[in-house]
């Protein structure tokens, strides 16, 4: 079966595409850096040639809340335009549990691209995920204030990318819902506990402090804004494993 990844070489897409050939599937590894351009439409025809599978992994290259919109809102048209005009069986989207509860501009961009799939037509699925373990670093980074990190206590239930990617390859194979389905790490605890114990893993001296007031890349984080609400499949690979497995391999 020919599945067309659209972000295929970034983090979870090249995991995915790995997943798949593995299991014996053609599998296209579209990116612009591959000839397929969303934004653009360029060679979005011929990579959806002979297509049954679309997984949509694409991610804007701004944060930027006008941009982020913009990027997302293109990007669904044109893709879901191509799908149809090739008949495609299965669109799968991966977007972030939360979505639909946060005034955080790229939620607000994720809400819009979920919103063109249910319009589309295509039978879908939309796989709704908690926040990548990997990213930890990066939120860290995102709430420092010299040697201070300061961190929202909401519940917080990350996931390890190998689980994102091995869930994404089993909607795929799988029939399409026409609804979402949640993913989440197996562990739940507040957010800036999770944060401390990775820069204590990692050896990194900020202090984290928890601060009910502390933005999420723009929005407020309630207790319940960043986890399932209802029934998720949790991820294999728990916190301290995570953790192992990327010192290992740093």
């Amino acid at each position: 079966m020919k599945i067309v990844v659209i972000g295929g070489t970034g983090l979870i897409g090249s995991k995915t595409v790995a997943t798949l050939r593995q299991r014996g599937h053609e599998v296209v590894a579209a990116s612009p850096n591959t000839g397929v351009n969303t934004v653009t439409g360029e060679g979005l025809k011929e990579a959806m040639a002979g297509a049954r599978v679309v997984i949509d992994l694409a991610n804007s290259p701004s944060f930027e809340d006008t941009a982020v919109l913009q990027f997302f809102e293109t990007s669904g048209r044109n893709l879901l335009a191509a799908e149809a005009a090739a008949a495609v069986r299965h669109h799968v989207a991966l977007s972030i549990v939360g979505t639909d509860r946060s005034d955080n501009g790229y939620f607000r961009a994720k809400v819009a691209q979920e919103k063109l799939i249910k319009a589309s037509g295509i039978p879908y699925t939309i796989i709704r995920s908690t926040q990548f373990m990997e990213f930890l670093r990066g939120i860290a980074d995102s709430g420092t204030d010299g040697n201070i990190v300061r961190i929202a206590p909401g519940l917080f239930q990350p996931i390890a990318a190998d689980d994102v990617a091995a869930n994404v390859a089993d909607v795929a194979l799988a029939p399409p819902r026409n609804g979402i389905a949640e993913i989440a790490g197996p562990e739940r605890a507040p957010f800036n506990e999770f944060v401390a114990r990775y820069l204590q893993a990692v050896g990194d001296p900020r202090e984290v402090v928890r601060d009910p007031e502390a933005r999420y890349f723009g929005g407020r984080v309630e207790e319940h804004s960043l986890v399932p609400l209802g029934e998720a499949r949790l991820g294999h690979i728990g916190f301290d494993e995570w953790l192992r497995r990327s010192q290992a391999a740093a």
